[in-house]
This record gives C-alpha cells, sequence and structure tokens, in this order.
C-alpha cells in the first residue's frame, strides 16, 4: 500500500505532496518481470499517476496517462481512478541500456523523445485531453511540461525508484509543489530552493519513508494522509462487457478455431478462459 502526504506550505500558498510508493512500484516489477531500467520507467511513471489521481474527485472518474517515447522501453501507458487505484505497464519490460556516466539508470534513454497525453474522464460530456512534448523523457520533467503546457500550472516534481541488485525497489516516490493562485514570489524562489533536497528523493524514501521526509522537511505542517495501491480492474465482470464489444460471430469464430477465448490483461497479466459454455452465458 502507497501513502500520499498532502499539505500547505508557506503561508499556505504552495500545495504539497509527499509520495511513497514502493510497494506499487514492487507489484508492478511482480507483475510484468521488469528489469531494473523498466521498473525505473514505469515506477516513476506510476507515482506521477498516483499523484495526479489526488485531483478526481469521484469515485467513478479516471484519468489515463500514455508516454509516447521512441526509446527502447517503447509506450509507458498508466491510469488511475479516484479511489487512488494506480496501474501501468511498458511496452518492452526486460529493457536494459547501460548506466550513465553518473552510474544512474538510464531513464531517458529508455523513454526517448516524443509525447505525453493525458485524458480525464470527470462526468462530462466528453474527456479532458491534454498533449504535450516530451522533456527529457526522465517522467519528473515531462510531468512538469504536461502541467504548464496543458493545464497551465507551473510544477516542481522529483521523482525516484531505487532498484537494488537482485530487481527489487527498496525505495520509490516523490515529492510535488505547485504554487496557488497569487503566490507570493518570495515562496515560489523558497519552494524552488527546497526542491534541490529531493534529487535522491528515492534513497530517502528507502532511509526514513515518506513520513520520515516529512519529518525532516515539514516538521512544522500538519499532513493529510491518503493510501494508494496498484490495483487492476480487469473482474469477470469487466471482462465480460469488454467481450460484448466484439460480439457473438468474433467470438464464435474464436471457440471454433481455438477451442475457447483467452484474455489476457495488459496491466496484471492475468489470463481470462471462456469456454463455449462461458460463451453462450454471456450472450443469453
Amino acid at each position: 500500500m502507497g501513502k500520499i502526504y498532502k499539505s500547505l506550505i508557506f503561508n499556505d500558498e504552495i500545495s504539497l505532496a509527499v509520495l511513497d510508493t514502493t510497494d506499487i512500484v514492487n507489484q508492478a516489477i511482480e507483475y510484468h518481470k521488469l528489469s531494473p531500467l523498466a521498473a525505473a520507467g514505469l515506477g516513476r511513471a506510476l507515482t506521477a499517476t498516483a499523484y495526479m489521481a489526488t485531483s478526481l474527485k469521484n469515485e467513478d472518474e479516471k484519468l489515463s496517462v500514455t508516454i509516447n517515447g521512441d526509446g527502447v522501453g517503447g509506450h509507458i501507458i498508466t491510469s488511475a481512478d479516484g479511489n487512488l487505484c494506480v496501474r501501468g505497464r511498458i511496452d518492452n519490460p526486460s529493457a536494459e541500456l547501460p548506466l550513465k556516466e553518473n552510474g544512474k539508470l538510464d531513464v531517458g534513454g529508455l523513454v526517448g523523445k516524443g509525447f505525453m497525453t493525458v485524458v480525464k474522464s470527470m462526468g462530462l460530456k466528453e474527456p479532458y485531453v491534454g498533449k504535450c512534448r516530451l522533456a527529457s523523457g526522465e517522467i519528473a520533467e515531462d510531468f512538469t511540461a504536461y502541467y504548464a503546457y496543458s493545464e497551465q500550472q507551473p510544477t516542481a516534481i522529483a521523482l525516484g525508484v531505487y532498484i537494488d541488485k537482485d530487481g527489487k525497489c527498496l525505495g520509490a516516490g516523490g515529492v510535488v509543489l505547485q504554487p496557488l493562485p497569487n503566490t507570493e514570489e518570495e515562496n515560489i524562489i523558497k519552494a524552488e530552493k527546497l526542491m534541490e533536497n529531493f534529487n535522491d528523493i528515492s534513497k530517502q524514501i528507502y532511509e526514513m519513508g515518506g513520513e520520515g521526509v516529512c519529518r525532516k522537511y515539514f516538521s512544522d505542517y500538519k499532513f493529510t494522509e491518503y493510501h494508494t495501491e496498484y490495483k487492476c480492474n480487469c473482474s469477470k465482470e469487466y471482462i465480460d462487457k469488454v467481450l460484448l464489444t466484439i460480439g457473438k460471430g468474433e467470438l464464435y469464430d474464436t471457440l471454433k478455431s481455438e477451442g475457447k477465448v483467452e484474455v489476457s490483461c495488459e496491466f496484471c497479466n492475468k489470463k481470462h478462459t471462456y469456454l463455449k459454455k462461458d460463451i453462450d452465458e454471456l450472450f443469453k
């Protein structure tokens, strides 16, 4: 279970969020058998998506993020709902690249150049769609660019995923600062200075957790704690609805040729198998 701590700082003019998403990243690693590099890229995207989901007002609202880059990882897709349940996938879960000169994973090379698209369904007639060019492929800078260009919201984001030699995530999370309207310039400068402390946020999460980060840097403020988790929505009811949209003819053709209809979830790799009796029941 991940945690998100939110507060207002600097005379209530700056919105702050501290995220600990270590469990979420480990769940993604388990489902997708991620390489350390793929885990770092998808993990950062899942962390940013979890933060983005805190803006959803109702349980049935949802959003999706598609990072369409030309790097070795291929597309990264994440989604979340109003319950702060997140899930995601990467085209190439075994992607690898040499470490950068500073010894860090080359997430920019994993993602490459391209675009980010965010779709939010918030109960309106049409979903909101925002799109921007990827700033660096490092994920944090790309979400920062999205907020600046698509939502006109200045945002400072630090994200990190710390993977050990065995491929397990030891620490993952982030810090997000957003100035509210009419924020004093002095407080914006203080916020920019503050972000310099979080270049190694994943190791800080590993050493003291999200709550420890809050105590170390923001001990004067009160936080509201939220829970977030990696949770797929591929229930039988959901898969039934998907199959109904495919149509009876195509499903029975598949039964004739394959003996079954098998659906594999892209977010958790769970396989759902339907035999003839199941398809018959579906179209009663």
